[in-house]
């Protein structure tokens, strides 16, 4: 094996690289036409355009790939994950083209892809499956007998792919036509295979997966768990290692099963099985949880009861985002371990010699608001935490309580990325390993905090806040963590982010014109700066030499102390106040708008000084319901002179791999719709319009 060419785009593209260099090999970057001069194309010994815009253009094009393949001499291909790597047409015209597949046999992907197959192999071969139905009767009125004969609740769940898209959860029987006809939407955009299967749904499970590793040689073994309760639109978006639920012995048995699975199914190369875990020790808080104690190595976390119980939920044929998790425990090279087995060299370490250390966490930096909405747009500032750049060399010394947590970030952002509809919204992984749980979640905190990325919204405070909750932090999150918390951590950034926003948010105005700072002036200057739906109103005097006098707008109080305001080299600003400094780092995205970062809260600002009073306190409601990104419509609900209760589906919309219901906060009658399905929609453009004033729309994004 020589030259590699890497089927993928990003950060995963950008690990392999690395790895792929390290070990002497070449590597082949493709891109499609907006990742023309993206990061995984200039660090590729060679680069192959595909042409294209969207996934279907370019990275799903089965015959170009080879194509690039051919043109660039590479002898093998690695499919990442997403877009073929769990293809197993793919992986056969790879293999047929004469170049060696990096991954599983195609036949062990056509067992284990199709999650109803993965089933009746997994009950063969003994492994824990929840009742449900996947046959081939496909009918509305087949589903309806079988979620009574199973009991309510029910998953609903796409026989084919995976990363939570057309899953449903559904409660009772009245909801499950419309769960059926948005999961095979879901499912035939994401995966061309609109088949579904249903299961029981528990409701206060864990997600636990086990990574297993297999060679030619026979040899299968498991590196331990991964826990990944933390999900929204079930994606997950926090992974750990150890689970806090899983004590040795439990571990033992989950990793038993995963290993009977893949070798059952003939299995070659790194895959992960993922499990629902249910039981006492992982029950919502206020029941009993079991006491803790170490296991696995120095980290301590909940001892497993012996009637925990875990069931499959699928096979991953391919490398699971989150593999660093368990890099960072093993010490090992996963990417590594990948190019030796597809060269047919055995595996490096038997069972018995595998070892875990520390604790581990990852989060997924992704381009989304706090209400989970994906965004697109154009980073305007970038710096990433101290000490997060990347090593391929992965060897872990012994840990102790005293030792530093090491801190890594993969990701391919830099300033002027533009993030764009056609891709899902996660921009990177940040991971922390540490001697402890605690130390792990103190450190991803910090640098979640020295994370500087400005110019779209992303979910980095969310994150912070999540990791810092106590639910999280007493490792009690389960998968309904997020659904029954999300709300109480909004407003906890809510109340954070107004708070920054009346200390720091005019730095952004004020630093707008250096020359101000300089020369003072007997007279106040008005300002009323706007952040959601809250306008603060200053009265604002220049002291000279970046001296301001600030207050309220007609306060009569005495003037609190100035504020100073000093640049800083990198283009950050500092603020001081009654002797606390604060940095805030300020991106100008146009017009009278700002993006202003200080610490782990970030927030918008808008200047409507110039905007009558009236107007400058208001908020966005309004008679039309807009499209609040790009992307393409799946659905209009809306019918012209039919009234919509608030909450009521106007339009759907598909963005990055998932579908959107945008639907108004009050209801109104519909005057006028705009859009049809198939159609393309910008940001801001009008998809409906009303007869009624109605506040604006919100957007409820379904998986």
């Amino acid at each position: 094996m020589k030259r590699i060419l890497i089927a993928n785009r990003g950060e995963i593209a950008r690990r392999v690289i690395r790895t792929a260099h390290a070990m002497g090999i070449e590597t082949v970057a493709v891109y499609a036409d907006p990742d023309a001069t993206a990061l995984h194309v200039r660090e590729a010994t060679l680069a192959f355009a595909l042409g294209g815009t969207t996934s279907a253009e370019s990275y799903l094009r089965v015959e170009r790939l080879l194509e690039a393949a051919r043109a660039t001499g590479a002898d093998a291909i690695h499919p990442g994950y997403g877009f073929l790597s769990e293809d197993a047409r793919f992986a056969q015209a790879v293999q047929d083209a004469g170049l060696c597949w990096i991954g599983p046999p195609p036949a062990a992907i056509r067992a284990l892809g199709s999650k109803s197959a993965a089933k009746a192999l997994a009950a063969a071969q003994g492994v824990p499956c929840l009742p449900g139905y996947a046959g081939e009767d496909q009918s509305d009125g087949r589903f309806a007998a079988e979620a009574e004969r199973v009991g309510y609740p029910v998953m609903v769940k796409a026989v084919a792919g995976g990363g939570g898209r057309g899953m449903r959860q559904v409660s009772e029987a009245a909801q499950l036509p419309a769960a059926l006809a948005s999961a095979r939407s879901e499912a035939l955009a994401g995966f061309g295979n609109g088949e579904l299967l249903i299961e029981r749904a528990l409701l206060h499970p864990r997600h636990v997966e086990v990574q297993v590793f297999a060679d030619t040689h026979g040899h299968c073994i498991h590196l331990g768990e991964r826990d990944c309760s933390v999900q929204r639109r079930h994606q997950k978006i926090i992974e750990e290692s150890p689970s806090p639920a899983v004590d040795a012995a439990l571990r033992e048995r989950m990793g038993a099963c995963a290993v009977a699975l893949a070798q059952g199914a003939g299995y070659v190369g790194a895959g992960t099985v993922e499990f629902l875990l249910e039981g006492e020790d992982v029950s919502p808080p206020g029941r009993p949880k079991a006491k803790h104690a170490p296991s696995g190595g120095s980290a301590a976390h909940a001892v497993a009861s012996v009637g925990a119980q875990f069931f499959l939920m699928e096979m991953n044929t391919r490398l699971q985002v989150e593999h660093p998790v368990t890099e960072a425990l093993t010490g090992l090279d996963l990417v590594e371990w990948q190019i030796r087995v597809a060269r047919g060299e055995p595996l490096p370490l038997a069972q018995h010699e595998v070892r875990l250390q520390g604790h581990a966490i990852e989060v997924r930096l992704c381009a989304e608001d706090e209400r989970f909405t994906p965004h697109t747009g154009r980073v305007l500032h970038f710096a990433a935490p101290l000490s997060t750049e990347f090593t391929s060399a992965f060897a872990v010394a012994p840990l102790n309580a005293s030792a530093r947590p090491t801190l890594r970030f993969d990701h391919a952002i830099e300033r002027g990325s533009e993030v764009t509809p056609h891709y899902d919204a996660m921009l990177g992984k940040l991971i922390a390993h540490a001697a402890t749980r605690e130390a792990a979640i103190d450190a991803l905190v910090q640098a979640l905090g020295q994370t500087e990325l400005l110019g779209l919204p992303t979910n980095r405070a969310f994150l912070a806040e999540c990791l810092a909750h106590p639910q999280f932090r007493a490792g009690q999150a389960l998968i309904s963590f997020l659904a029954g918390e999300a709300d109480a951590v909004r407003d906890v950034l809510l109340k954070k982010e107004l708070l920054a926003h009346s200390q720091y948010g005019l730095a952004a105005v004020l630093t707008q014109n250096w020359t101000d700072l300089g020369l003072p002036c007997s007279f106040p200057r008005p300002l009323r700066l706007r952040h959601r739906d809250t306008t603060m109103s200053l009265a604002v005097q220049a002291l000279g030499a970046g001296r301001w006098q600030v207050q309220p707008a007609g306060s009569r109080t005495p003037a609190a102390q100035p504020l100073q305001i000093t640049a800083l080299p990198d283009g950050a600003v500092q603020c001081v106040q009654g002797g606390v400094a604060q940095r805030v780092q300020v991106a100008h995205a146009g017009g009278q708008r700002w993006h202003l970062q200080a610490g782990a809260v970030d927030w918008w600002l808008d200047d409507v000084s110039l905007l009558p009073a009236a107007r400058a306190g208001a908020g966005t409601g309004a008679t039309e319901l807009r499209a609040p990104f790009n992307g393409r419509v799946v659905n209009v609900a809306a019918v012209v002179g039919r009234a919509l209760a608030a909450g009521d589906t106007a339009v759907v919309i598909e963005s990055m791999k998932l579908e959107h219901s945008l639907a108004g906060t009050a209801a109104a009658t519909v005057a006028e719709v705009l859009v049809s399905p198939g159609q393309q929609v910008a940001p801001g453009q009008v998809l409906v319009r009303f007869a009624a004033l109605m506040p604006a729309a919100s957007g409820e994004t379904r998986a």
